[in-house]
């Protein structure tokens, strides 16, 4: 393996599979036996997901919600996630541990760095939940930031496509796709993949962001394996 520890971060959305909203449990599942693999092989996996498949902070404005009462409603959409991958690797006979920002103790452990690490040195998969604890960052930033503090050698962005494009491969049919980038040509360009700060704290502590479809099978093998899957921004 090309990576002894990584941070994988999963959007809420791709948890939803072929429906509107919620959790599609083979989606799950497939996952799960994806990251199994991995722990297999001797990898750390630490893995942040997002919460937009139950509620994004970012819609309080539109339904008159205060924001930072919408993004604590959005931290707790990123537990319940959490969770369902938590269970469905614990079916696959992984040991896992949940680390929150936000104290809730009934389901999972505070968030310390210490004790994040010592975790994954023991061969489980720490799932980080509820963001950084802070609103208007986002779940983005919170995988850089948990990247960086664990001493990850990469960030795995798995996404519904295969890559980076210079436009929406899903609009656009004659969208390019970048192989490599650096940050500063990411940045310039505009290319929404992650937020902007999350992009400074990955180039600022200098850890590698592979953006790829996490949704073929044996593709995160394939990336973490260095095959040269989908798109490395350094």
């Amino acid at each position: 393996m090309q990576y002894k520890r990584i941070l994988l971060k999963l959007s809420g959305e791709s948890l939803m599979g072929s429906q509107q909203y919620g959790i599609d449990t083979t989606v799950v599942m497939q996952y799960a036996a994806e990251i199994k693999a991995l722990v297999e092989k001797g990898v750390e996996v630490a893995i942040v997901i997002g919460g937009g498949n139950i509620y994004r902070g970012i819609q309080a404005t539109a339904t008159g919600i205060d924001r930072v009462q919408g993004d604590y409603m959005g931290m707790l959409a990123t537990v319940i996630n959490s969770m369902a991958l938590q269970s469905a690797l614990e079916k696959e006979g992984v040991h896992t541990r949940l680390l929150t920002a936000l104290e809730i103790r009934q389901v999972a452990e505070p968030f310390i760095k210490r004790r994040a690490v010592r975790h994954l040195e023991k061969g489980r998969v720490v799932i980080f939940g509820a963001g950084t604890g802070n609103p208007y960052f986002t779940t983005d930033t919170a995988a850089a930031l948990r990247a960086t503090e664990i001493g990850a050698d990469v960030v795995l962005k798995g996404t519904r496509v295969d890559g980076i494009y210079d436009s929406d491969p899903e609009k656009n049919p004659a969208a390019k796709k970048y192989t490599t980038l650096t940050y500063v040509d990411a940045i310039a360009q505009k290319l929404n993949v992650m937020d902007m700060t999350a992009f400074t704290l990955c180039q600022e502590n200098h850890i590698p962001i592979i953006v790829f479809d996490m949704n073929t099978p044996g593709n995160l093998m394939k990336v973490v394996n260095g095959d040269g899957i989908g798109t490395l921004v350094k």
